[in-house]
C-alpha cells in the first residue's frame, strides 16, 4: 500500500513536469531590443498582433526600418510580447486564447486548430495580414 501512494505522489509531481518539457521558458517584455535599455510603457508599436515597447522614439524609428531583425532578437531572448492580437490571421474570426504557436519572437493566436496548421504552412502570409 505504501509503494502505491508513493508511486501516485510521485506522478502527481512529475506530470506537470512532464507536460511542459521541452516547451521553452518565455519572459516578459523588460528591455528595448533596440538598445537595451529599461522599457518605456509609453513608447511603442503595435506590429503583427505584438506590442513591442521601447526605451525611447528613435529606437521605434529603428525597430520599424528592420523588424524581423528585432524579432529574431526578442525570440532568441526567450521574451514574450504583449499581444493586442484580437483576430484570427487565417479566417477572420475571434481568437482564442487557448490555440496559438509561437513564430520567430510573436505568439500568434488563432480560432481553431485547423487555422493553426494553415497558418503553418505559409506562416509570413498570415503575418502581412496582422500589420
Amino acid at each position: 500500500m505504501k509503494k502505491i501512494l508513493i508511486i501516485a505522489l510521485l506522478s502527481i509531481f512529475f506530470l506537470p513536469v512532464s507536460l511542459f518539457a521541452g516547451e521553452a521558458e518565455l519572459k516578459l517584455q523588460t528591455t528595448c531590443p533596440v538598445m537595451g535599455g529599461k522599457i518605456d510603457k509609453n513608447v511603442y508599436v503595435d506590429y503583427e498582433g505584438q506590442r513591442v515597447y521601447f526605451c525611447c522614439p528613435s529606437c521605434k524609428e529603428n525597430f520599424l526600418k528592420d523588424p524581423d531583425k528585432y524579432f529574431k532578437k526578442i525570440e532568441k531572448d526567450g521574451v514574450l510580447l504583449e499581444s493586442v492580437q484580437k483576430k484570427c490571421p487565417v479566417m477572420g474570426g475571434d481568437i482564442d486564447k487557448k490555440v496559438y504557436t509561437d513564430y520567430k519572437g510573436r505568439r500568434v493566436y488563432f480560432c481553431c486548430a485547423n487555422c493553426k496548421a494553415k497558418f503553418k504552412e505559409a506562416p509570413e502570409k498570415y503575418l502581412k495580414k496582422m500589420k
